[in-house]
C-alpha cells in the first residue's frame, strides 16, 4: 500500500508540473499577442530597420511623409518600401509625384513631394549629387560620363537587364569594354 500512495503522489507531482508549464506557454502567448497589438498600435513609427548591415541599402526619404529620415532597407526594396519605413504618405503628400515601384539605390535620397510642389526633377538615373545611378539610369544618363558612349552605355544598360542590379561600382568591370582605368575614371561620377 505504500508503494501505491508513492506512485500516486508522483503521478500527481508529474502531472502538477505538466499543468504549470502548460499554464507558464499559454501565458507567455498572450503576452507575446498583447506586445504584438500594442506595437501594431503605436501612432509615431520608430527609425526602421528592415535589412542587415552586409545586405542593405540606406535611403534618406524627406519630404511629405511622417517620418523623414534615414532608413535601412533590402537591397531589393523600392519606393513604396522606403515611403513605408518613413511611416506613409503624410495627408498632403502628392502621391503621384514618386514612381512607388521604382527600385531604389543606396545613398539615395527620396523626396516626396506635397500636392502643389514641383516634383524634385533631374535626368533619368540622376542622384541629387549628380553621380549617375547605374541601376536607374537610361542610356542618354549613362552617355554623359567620360569615356561612355551609346555603345558602352548600351552594354551597360544590358548587364543590368541580364544579371540583375549592380551590387558595387566596381561591378562595372564585368561589362564587356570596361576596365580597371576607366573604372578609376568612372568611380567618383557614379553610384548604385
Amino acid at each position: 500500500m505504500g508503494g501505491l500512495a508513492r506512485d500516486d503522489r508522483r503521478r500527481w507531482g508529474v502531472g502538477a508540473v505538466i499543468v504549470l508549464a502548460l499554464g507558464g506557454l499559454a501565458v507567455a502567448v498572450v503576452v507575446g499577442v498583447v506586445r504584438g497589438s500594442v506595437a501594431t498600435q503605436s501612432l509615431t513609427p520608430a527609425p526602421v530597420t528592415v535589412a542587415s548591415a552586409s545586405a542593405s541599402l540606406y535611403v534618406h526619404v524627406s519630404g511629405a511623409v511622417h517620418a523623414p529620415g534615414l532608413y535601412v532597407l533590402h537591397p531589393d526594396a523600392r519606393v513604396v518600401d522606403a515611403v513605408a519605413a518613413a511611416g506613409g504618405l503624410a495627408d498632403d503628400a502628392d502621391a503621384a509625384g514618386v514612381n512607388l515601384a521604382r527600385p531604389v539605390s543606396d545613398g539615395e535620397q527620396l523626396v516626396v513631394p506635397r500636392v502643389g510642389e514641383a516634383a524634385p526633377v533631374g535626368p533619368a538615373g540622376v542622384a541629387a549629387d549628380g553621380r549617375v545611378n547605374l541601376n536607374t539610369a537610361d542610356q542618354a544618363a549613362l552617355d554623359t560620363l567620360p569615356g561612355v558612349g551609346p555603345a558602352i552605355a548600351g552594354r551597360i544598360i544590358e548587364w543590368r537587364d541580364a544579371n540583375g542590379r549592380f551590387a558595387s561600382v566596381d561591378d562595372l568591370l564585368s561589362v564587356s569594354g570596361i576596365g580597371p582605368k576607366m573604372l578609376e575614371s568612372l568611380r567618383d561620377l557614379v553610384t548604385v
